[in-house]
């Protein structure tokens, strides 16, 4: 407990530290946002606000996270947890340059990210099931079982990973929003993993994924400073990929993938109103939504930036809630 409390405060006060410093550096380098046409008014005025911010998030919760981890587990689960965040925040910092410097709004494209995202996957998965605090086998959650997957683990945790950071990375459209909500799921993943810690469940990995998820909810914490709105700086894809990615790693190190569908509603939710907003347009010929994903439905819908990041709040806090009692059934 002392170590995620000592994760999370120096994580925060890393973010407040660098913050002036590095959105006075973005400015300078004229790393803007270089908002696209969705019709949505409001975020014209965002136009020029520094971008690639996600880079304090990543480098405070890698220092929390590498000195607070037990030593036991420093090198062989930390250290990889975190170079797997790092690798997918650095898919996003490419994406973000792209977008900054060559001015390309739609930064990297698609088949661009899949197949780099698919690489550093494969690889992520591949370390979660040999390695000898994971292996095969995932818990269920509300139940004592413990499903294993046998090799069918490796293009799970694949899709598991791909459509989760892919899906935390939709929620970046809102001042503040994904700082918040990502903050509130790893506050509750931290707390999965420090009562199965307690009760000598997998208590390595346990330990290890405690700290990682108290420090980057002290880095979003920390990030909300300069975030929350009206932004002074972004995130960017450098940080919602690299956040994405600590996510699903401590939630497959710690065996609890399924959990994202309860804790992560909100990033499932935006996720699937994309999906069916596509879908609803290709075969019904008309929009299920005003806009998708979801916070963009209800920015077109008059609701402010604010209430959006309070509702959202609240919902996942409510999830987050459900999440905690199906591990302590």
């Amino acid at each position: 407990m002392q170590s995620m409390v000592f994760a999370l405060l120096v994580a925060f006060l890393a973010v407040l530290a660098m913050g002036p410093f590095v959105i006075e550096k973005l400015r300078r380098l004229n790393f803007g946002a270089t908002e696209r046409n969705y019709g949505l008014e409001t975020h014209n005025k965002k136009t020029g606000t520094p971008i690639m911010g996600g880079i304090m998030i990543l480098a405070a919760l890698a220092l929390a996270a590498l000195v607070f981890s037990p030593a036991q587990t420093r090198w062989s689960l930390m250290l990889p947890a975190v170079l797997f965040a790092l690798g997918f925040g650095g898919i996003g910092f490419l994406d973000d340059f792209i977008k900054a410097v060559r001015k390309r709004p739609e930064g990297l494209s698609a088949k661009q990210k899949i197949a780099l995202q698919v690489l550093l996957s494969l690889a992520a998965a591949l370390f979660c099931y040999f390695s000898p605090y994971v292996g095969s086998k995932i818990y269920i959650p509300f139940t004592d079982i413990q499903w294993d997957l046998g090799i069918w683990y490796i293009p799970f945790a694949v899709f598991t990973i791909v459509a989760t950071t892919n899906s935390v990375n939709l929620m970046d459209g809102v001042d503040g929003l994904l700082s918040t909500v990502t903050m509130i799921v790893m506050v509750a993943l931290g707390l999965v993993a420090l009562f199965a810690q307690s009760a000598g469940v997998d208590a390595q990995a346990a330990g290890a994924m405690s700290v990682l998820c108290a420090a980057t909810a002290g880095a979003c914490l920390g990030f909300l400073r300069f975030n929350a709105y009206p932004a002074r700086v972004f995130m960017g894809d450098t940080g919602s990929f690299g956040l994405g990615g600590a996510y699903v790693m401590a939630s497959l190190l710690l065996r609890q993938p399924l959990l994202i569908l309860v804790m992560g509603v909100m990033y499932v939710a935006e996720r699937l109103s994309a999906i069916l907003q596509i879908l609803s347009i290709k075969y019904r010929h008309r929009r299920l939504l005003r806009m998708a994903p979801l916070h963009h439905h209800f920015e077109m819908s008059g609701v402010s930036e604010r209430k959006i990041v309070l509702l959202f709040a609240l919902i996942t806090i409510a999830a987050c809630a459900v999440g905690l009692l199906s591990t302590t059934l």
